[in-house]
């Protein structure tokens, strides 16, 4: 087994063994989920995101790619896609971080400090830079909105291909609507 393949599976045994929920996405182990949860004394406590993690071939050499699934309001995130525009991570990366440092360290330091001068999200840049308290309490909505625990969870089975009833919307179907009128 090679040296980045070795630091990878460590890196992320390393992250599982830590607090936080890791989801593996297909059998490999270059891309998961992580629950992430807002850091306190700041507006987006509360808030629980699923990040898509990918580790490139070259990790950890070269940087993770990450980003939010469910929706957060910020400077220096995108809005649609969910990339995350962080320096640390993108420009000044080292293979002496690890994928702990990115949970403990990287994110919670984008959403306490925010950059609005490198916005990907150039609403987000302009409000913070204008009104500080709406800023806030837009990001507080969104946290209300599409950062709750049901919302990683939800996000992930919407994702799925088999759309099924939930036992009480089951049993509230009328079978006769479903299966139509008998036959004569």
């Amino acid at each position: 087994m090679s040296s980045p393949s070795k630091r990878r599976e460590m890196d992320l045994m390393k992250l599982m063994m830590s607090d936080y929920k890791v989801e593996m996405i297909n059998d490999g182990m270059q891309e998961f989920y992580v629950e992430f949860n807002g850091p306190k004394d700041s507006p987006y406590h509360g808030g629980v995101w699923k990040i898509r993690v990918e580790l490139p071939d070259a990790y950890p050499y070269k940087s993770p790619s990450i980003g939010f699934i469910n929706k957060i309001y910020h400077p220096n995130v995108d809005e649609m896609s969910g990339s995350v525009c962080l320096d640390v991570i993108n420009q000044t990366w080292s293979p002496m971080f690890d994928l702990v440092n990115v949970f403990e360290v990287f994110l919670p330091q984008l959403l306490l400090y925010p950059n609005p001068s490198d916005p990907l999200n150039g609403e987000a840049a302009a409000l913070m830079m204008r009104d500080r308290a709406a800023y806030e309490q837009r990001v507080k909505e969104y946290c209300e909105n599409y950062a709750k625990p049901e919302d990683i969870g939800a996000k992930a089975e919407e994702k799925s291909s088999d759309e099924e009833l939930s036992e009480d919307e089951y049993a509230a179907s009328d079978d006769e609507e479903i299966a139509g009128k008998p036959d004569p």
